[in-house]
């Protein structure tokens, strides 16, 4: 083995010439990082890739939690037909079809809960398919302004689409009733024609009776009880905190930007939702006001706003910096202050509404 076939870093001797980039290629080089924060960089292609996988491991947990939904049916189906079957037979009670009830109750809860996290998972999955992939096939070809902070909250601070009451009409309305409605007529077959066909009110109201309690409070509790679910799937219909997996959350797809106007306005999304994520107002005191402003401006992309102030206890006199941010953002810029002005106050507050750039334009509150 001679030197030659030795790598540079090795006792050779010999290294290669180092070339320094030029000008325009630092710039390009710059200029592809999609993503800069406490010295990680990503570029455009490494950030779609992440994209991708990241969208792949959200089906994958929707569909995780969309066959649980069908379990939890297949429960209460088998349960029903194994409470009919028994109910049928000469020597049972009507008790067994009344217990059915209970157990297709609590299979629903279940249901819902699950619902709930499946509309967690399934809402991450939409809100990519619109605001992501969907705008890459429109120009001008890149995703809406806030879909990005949508995710991202998201996965800050989880939280469920759906209110459980909601979960519950919706797996009602879709699989549930028709289990109750089979369970009721079942039972009452069962009180008029077992063991012996009735032959008046007062024979049915017999056959009701469960031990001392009388067949009239059993009636009375049971209707009560199919009124309310009749009530809950009826009264939730309008309840629509999450689109589910086709409708879409605000509005129609009729209302998006249509294609051939699409290269003189944004193409965004319509799934997001924009108005319910907090959006906060920093308020920065500090002796560095310069440089905390230029690493805000060039490290988040943010408006910084700058206005004289005076401490009252000291004196002295500071600058005070406005910045209009999500909930996403208050760490990032916590860690910029930090660094450029150690000794600077930070103030975060809630803000009713944020119009303009950058936020909800303010051409669409007219």
């Amino acid at each position: 083995m001679n030197s030659s076939d030795l790598p540079p870093s090795q006792d050779s001797g010999w290294s290669a010439p180092t070339e320094e980039p030029s000008p325009a290629s630092a710039a390009e080089e710059a200029a592809d990082f999609v993503w800069s924060f406490r010295g990680y960089k990503l570029r455009s292609g490494d950030f779609t890739t992440a994209m991708v996988h990241f969208f792949r491991a959200e089906v994958q947990r929707a569909n995780v939690w969309r066959q649980r939904l069908d379990t939890t049916t297949y429960w209460s189906v088998v349960t029903t037909g194994a409470a009919i079957s028994i109910a049928f037979s000469q020597a049972s009670h009507h008790l067994v079809i009344l217990l059915n009830f209970l157990f297709v109750t609590i299979f629903l809860l279940m249901e819902a809960r699950r619902y709930r996290y499946y509309e967690l998972w399934a809402y991450r999955v939409r809100l990519m398919e619109t605001d992501f992939f969907a705008p890459m096939l429109v120009a001008p070809f890149h995703p809406s302004d806030d879909w990005a902070e949508a995710l991202s909250e998201s996965l800050l601070h989880p939280q469920f689409p759906i209110s459980i009451l909601e979960a519950i009409g919706r797996r009602l309305r879709r699989n549930y009733l028709y289990i109750y409605w089979i369970i009721g007529m079942a039972w009452l077959v069962k009180l008029i024609l077992i063991p012996d066909p009735v032959q008046s009110w007062e024979e049915f109201i017999q056959h009701a009776s469960i031990g001392t309690i009388s067949g009239v409070a059993v009636l009375l509790v049971t209707l009560i009880f199919l009124i309310i679910i009749l009530l809950i799937s009826i009264g939730t219909i309008f309840l629509q905190d999450s689109a589910g997996e086709v409708l879409p959350r605000f509005g129609t797809i009729s209302e998006a930007p249509v294609l051939g106007k699409a290269s003189q306005q944004q193409a965004r999304g319509w799934f997001s939702a924009r108005r319910r994520r907090p959006q906060l107002l920093t308020l920065v005191i500090t002796d560095q006001p310069e440089a905390v402003a230029q690493q805000i401006i060039q490290d988040m992309g943010r408006g910084v706003t700058s206005l004289p102030g005076t401490g009252m206890y000291t004196g002295k006199t500071h600058s005070l910096l406005l910045c209009a941010l999500t909930v996403t953002e208050i760490p990032h810029i916590k860690a910029l202050v930090a660094e450029q002005d150690p000794q600077a106050f930070v103030i975060v507050i809630p803000a009713q509404e944020v119009l303009g750039y950058g936020f909800m334009p303010l051409q669409e509150t007219k």
